[in-house]
């Protein structure tokens, strides 16, 4: 039997599909064609879905639910495509790929057993020629008395007896082609459905007519014609990326689109700085800025409002004792959420910093960090940043004027409603269980630099380069987390975040708000501007052409400064995602100035209008 080594050199071609499949959508180093592109990917993932039977799934494990909780290894053995199969379960939560051909023949199972001891659930990819050996078998049944064990068959269901006293859920895959491969690894995320059942037995276990129907629940990764559009269409995409990076409007940039549950653009451009040193890739993690808003502090609000525990017709006073003797103490949260508060912009920053508030080392006295070898002093933000935040003048109240403030007092309040900091709280109520695996505050201390894309080579306020930490000064003397700013993400991140919101609150078989509050929160609220609470949305006034000229009047999203754009259109069913670094070096208007980011969603929108 090959080793998997020389399998894949003889198989090069087909890993090629890996990077070139219309699901992944980026650049690659491969040359020829892939064997499934457009519309014969379309067909073949028909005829995959067609002979792929989930079995033994009576305790609904498959799809796999309560990401936070799993710790998941994927081992595959003398499979083909593996590669494909644990990319694509890595775009739903994070996974350790084994080959266990380093220790089937050579070690004993009970060193695979050793080696995964840390992961509460196993995926094992298996083949006819792997079920020969009872080893194999052995250790999965021996693995699934204490752990979850998940089965990706890929053969013509003849080994199917030999998994008779196996228990564990099995994906049965009888078409063999690199499709399937990312087709079953979507089945066991709900990324599609298991629809179909056995067409004849093998076994008294496995019986004709067998098999369990799932939904789906998370998002799919296809091509571009499986959601109606002609990939050709997307072509022009390209070009004003690279007209973008080539004006240096920005170093580089990711383009995501997802429409009707399914991602059907994923690509990266140029690279993380003008150097060409690093290539940006779809999995990077940039800035956010003020997507800050909705993706994290709007989040919390809606949830705490919809459990009763926030009022949006109550005062920033009900809530903070030390607003009771300003002029915010009667300022309603709708108000602050609707950037109708009357608050100025943005309070001053790095201005007023005196030598004694930084220093070079971190000490209990300067425990505040705000890049590197630059700490700020303790209780910073309560003695001077908070006082200037409630003392600062009111003067639009009931007019729309867009402030950073606005969302700093938020940040404050959910805290004081939660007892928990906002970055904490929304990673462990949101990111985490979406399967959100880059997105959080303070990416510097969870993921190596070369995956985070810098921004600003900042010569006045922090001296460095902003790799890792917040751009915006706000949000950095605040310790990088801050109602207004302070998130990072990479874009798929987003895509899970913003389907949640698209299919009304509920992603991967879980419900994280109700319809009406999703509707109430990105719906417009006022006379005084075309906003929702927290949300931005679509602008009435057409010759703005925000955020394009062929958006819904439904669409709802926000932009970020460092070169950000995330919305959503219910009327397409459109998730729209772009993510830049347009202030590296420095800031440049020239993104804004040749409309970049709407020009894109043009071309989107183009291409769903003229269809297949």
């Amino acid at each position: 039997m090959l080793t998997e080594k020389k399998y894949m050199r003889k198989n090069k071609w087909r890993f090629c599909v890996l990077i070139l499949s219309g699901f992944v959508l980026v650049h690659s180093a491969c040359a020829q064609n892939p064997p499934f592109t457009g519309q014969a990917y379309v067909n073949e993932e028909k005829l995959v879905g067609q002979s792929t039977v989930l079995l033994n799934n009576a305790q609904g494990v498959i799809p796999l639910k309560a990401l936070s909780q799993l710790s998941i290894a994927s081992i595959h053995f003398s499979y083909p495509y593996a590669t494909a199969f644990d990319s694509l379960l890595n775009k739903y939560s994070k996974i350790q790929s084994f080959n266990g051909m380093d220790y089937v023949g050579i070690k004993t199972p009970d060193v695979l057993d050793f080696d995964t001891k840390l992961y509460n659930t196993l995926i094992v990819q298996l083949t006819d020629a792997d079920l020969a050996n009872p080893q194999i078998v052995a250790f999965i049944n021996t693995n699934r008395r204490s752990k979850n064990v998940v089965i990706a068959y890929f053969g013509d269901g003849s080994s199917l007896p030999k998994m008779d006293n196996v228990t564990a859920p099995v994906i049965l895959a009888q078409r063999s082609s690199p499709v399937s491969a990312l087709f079953s690894a979507q089945v066991i995320f709900g990324g599609v459905a298991a629809t179909q059942s056995l067409n004849k037995s093998f076994s008294a276990r496995y019986r004709q007519n067998t098999g369990f129907i799932t939904t789906k629940t998370r998002l799919q990764y296809t091509v571009a014609e499986a959601a109606g559009i002609n990939s050709n269409n997307l072509n022009e995409i390209d070009k004003i990326a690279y007209e973008a990076i080539g004006n240096q409007a920005t170093p580089g940039c990711v383009v995501l689109v997802a429409r009707d549950g399914k991602v059907i653009f994923n690509k990266a451009y140029g690279y993380h700085t003008y150097d060409k040193t690093i290539p940006d890739k779809v999995t990077d993690i940039f800035d956010l800025a003020s997507v800050t808003k909705v993706s994290a502090t709007t989040i919390e609000t809606m949830r705490l409002t919809e459990e009763g525990s926030m009022n949006l017709d109550s005062t920033i006073g009900s809530y903070i004792p030390m607003a009771r003797k300003t002029n915010k103490n009667d300022i309603r949260i709708r108000e602050l959420m609707l950037h109708q508060a009357g608050l100025i912009p943005d309070i001053q920053t790095y201005e007023k910093l005196k030598p004694t508030d930084i220093s070079t080392d971190s000490s209990a006295l300067y425990p505040t960090k705000v890049s590197e070898h630059f700490y700020l002093r303790r209780n910073y933000f309560r003695d001077v940043m908070w006082a200037d935040m409630l003392n600062s003048p009111l003067k639009t109240r009931g007019q729309y004027v867009y402030s950073d403030v606005s969302m700093c007092f938020m940040k404050e309040i959910d805290e004081t409603i939660t007892f928990t900091p906002l970055n904490k709280y929304v990673q462990e109520n949101f990111y985490d269980p979406l399967g959100m695996q880059t997105a959080g505050f303070l990416p510097y201390k969870r993921f190596p630099q070369s995956q985070i894309v810098p921004t600003e080579n900042d010569q006045v306020f922090r001296h460095s380069l902003l790799d890792g930490y917040v751009h915006d000064p706000t949000a950095a003397l605040l310790g990088d987390v801050s109602g207004n700013a302070g998130l990072f993400s990479s874009a798929n991140d987003l895509a899970i975040l913003c389907q949640m919101l698209l299919n009304k609150g509920t992603y991967g078989g879980d419900q994280y708000f109700k319809p009406q509050t999703v509707d109430q929160f990105t719906a417009k609220q006022s006379d005084a501007s075309r906003r929702g609470l927290g949300f931005d949305r679509w602008d009435p006034i057409a010759d703005r052409h925000y955020p394009s000229k062929l958006a819904s009047p439904q669409t709802y999203g926000h932009t970020g400064y460092t070169g950000i754009a995330v919305w959503v259109d219910p009327a397409y069913n459109l998730v729209y995602v772009f993510l830049s670094n347009r202030v590296n070096p420095k800031v440049t208007d020239k993104l804004s100035s040749l409309n970049i980011r709407p020009r894109i969603q043009d071309v989107v929108y183009q291409a769903i209008q003229k269809g297949l």
